[in-house]
């Protein structure tokens, strides 16, 4: 894994993924006897392989979708991307500053209020305590829990930890966003206000990923997007195309609600 800090443009390689592959190995046990559950005998390890020769390069100013069936290594791609999981084999390169929504609050502290993990968040991007107090209002007005900033998260509702872990994410201002399905919670009102966040960074030659079961979000905001089944990319280009061919896999008929939940 490799990062670097630069000036980026349009068209400059963001992510840079080489021969990729991820494997890991599971127990698994069927139907298990009093016994066997006992003594954790009649267990058989089994090698899973989430990714499997995977080569991808994301360019500045794009907004890449990843779709596919739950197990389809999704969220394995973006985990290896981010550094958070090393790969078994290949490389990645990630020439920027990267923040990552990768599901509903991870890095935050329940006990600690919305305030403390504000600035947990912005150490953990890579900002200095000066940069996260001049970024704070921002950070609280894109949110807009009001009052509740100071209480502690352990009191949120879902809708509110998404649009704090979303405004954390987004205004320290990273080179590469990763977004993995943290869209899938909050109004209505809230998901338009962060889609046009993100169409603001595309704009900015930001590189985006955004991981959705939400195929109508994926049409609307990316501009390129990549199919992937069983750890291997089975189409890449462009998104109504994608999407397209995906559903026509699912044998799913042609319709709105399909577009949300697939």
């Amino acid at each position: 894994m490799l990062f670097e800090s630069e000036t980026h443009k349009a068209g400059q390689v963001a992510i840079s993924v080489r021969n990729l592959n991820l494997t890991y190995k599971t127990t698994v046990q069927k139907k298990p006897t009093f016994r066997q559950a006992l003594t954790r005998t009649g267990r058989k390890i089994r090698t899973v392989n989430a990714l499997t020769n995977l080569n991808l390069e994301i360019p500045y100013g794009s907004v890449l979708g990843v779709i596919g069936a739950n197990g389809a290594g999704k969220s394995s791609l973006m985990r290896v991307v981010a550094g958070i999981v090393p790969p078994t084999a290949g490389r990645v390169e990630v020439y920027g500053q990267v923040s990552t929504l990768l599901s509903l609050g991870v890095g935050f502290n329940a006990r600690l209020t919305g305030r403390e993990n504000v600035i947990l968040g912005g150490l953990a991007a890579g900002l200095t305590r000066a940069e996260i107090e001049e970024r704070f209002s921002a950070i609280a007005d894109f949110a807009d829990i009001g009052e509740a900033i100071d209480s502690p998260m352990k009191t949120y509702s879902a809708g509110m930890y998404s649009r704090l872990a979303f405004a954390v994410a987004v205004v320290v201002e990273p080179d590469v966003l990763i977004v993995d399905e943290a869209l899938s919670t909050g109004d209505a009102k809230f998901k338009k206000k962060s889609l046009e966040k993100i169409k603001t960074l595309r704009g900015e030659n930001r590189a985006i990923i955004l991981v959705s079961h939400a195929l109508a979000t994926i049409k609307e905001i990316c501009n390129d997007v990549i199919w992937l089944d069983k750890g291997k990319i089975m189409m890449r280009g462009n998104p109504d195309e994608v999407v397209a061919a995906y559903k026509e896999s699912l044998q799913v008929a042609k319709s709105s609600s399909a577009d949300e939940d697939l």
